[in-house]
């Protein structure tokens, strides 16, 4: 299906999962060649869930030899707080489906630090951030935020994003970078995340979503229908554009506008 485009928005419908890979292959290759032309690198912001196997098609050809991994980085839009070899971890899925597969350097991934204490880990994830900024290899946004070239976040049934869950207050943290959640409502309970001005700083975001049981919040979002508390995944707004891929199951529910 061609994409549905409106304002900096485009959304993306294909038959199966399978296609949604082969399609976010090549979108996310040439924002690598772009960035990488215009200052050097390219810095990708993950989150948890199916979709880093959905990036399983970056490590096949012609894209493992066509992209410069060199100079890729690597940060997470939310972790939660677990040992990295734990298989719950998000690093740890990322690294099995994707990242063990890619020549990154070691020194540009940055998974979060080994605490048990989620406000110690958020604090040194923050100073991570901040650390690429320092070097002026992370560039600042206009709205004075670290500016990712890339995120790549999915929702989740009641429309979290990262870890900004509906009905916790995190989400409407308007001044950290990155801040954390002892209480998420989907385990495990502790948690780090990354805050909409620095979601919403990303030049680009690309909204993966493949799973039928989160067509309802597709389609409130996409719709722009009225629920309260209005659900996290309507409120990301990057700079450039925002794309949403999205397979037959994940659209089900949107009007025939969109499932011609």
């Amino acid at each position: 299906m061609a994409p549905i485009h409106s304002q900096n928005q485009n959304v993306v419908i294909l038959p199966t999962e399978e296609d949604v890979a082969v399609d976010l292959a090549p979108y996310v290759s040439q924002l690598s060649q772009k960035a990488i032309f215009e200052k050097g690198s390219f810095f990708v912001a993950l989150s948890g869930g199916t979709l880093t196997h959905t990036l399983r098609k970056l490590t096949e050809s012609p894209y493992d030899k066509l992209v410069n991994w060199s100079r890729w980085f690597i940060f997470w839009a939310d972790e939660r707080v677990l040992p990295l070899d734990n298989p719950d971890s998000n690093y740890f899925r990322a690294w099995k489906d994707f990242l063990s597969k890619v020549p990154i350097p070691k020194q540009n991934i940055h998974p979060i630090c080994n605490s048990s204490s989620s406000e110690a880990v958020a604090a040194d994830y923050k100073f991570q951030l901040m650390n690429r900024v320092e070097q002026k290899v992370l560039p600042l946004s206009p709205t004075g935020f670290p500016q990712f070239d890339l995120m790549l976040l999915g929702i989740g049934p009641d429309g979290h994003v990262a870890s900004l869950f509906p009905n916790r207050t995190q989400r409407y943290n308007r001044y950290d970078c990155v801040t954390y959640i002892n209480d998420s409502p989907k385990p495990p309970p502790m948690r780090i995340t990354f805050t909409f001005p620095v979601i919403n700083s990303a030049k680009h975001i690309a909204m993966v979503v493949t799973d039928k049981e989160k067509a309802g919040a597709v389609a409130i979002t996409l719709e722009n229908l009225q629920v309260r508390p209005t659900l996290p995944c309507s409120e990301v707004k990057p700079q450039v554009s925002l794309t949403w891929f999205l397979n037959k199951d994940a659209a089900s529910k949107l009007s025939p506008q969109y499932n011609k």
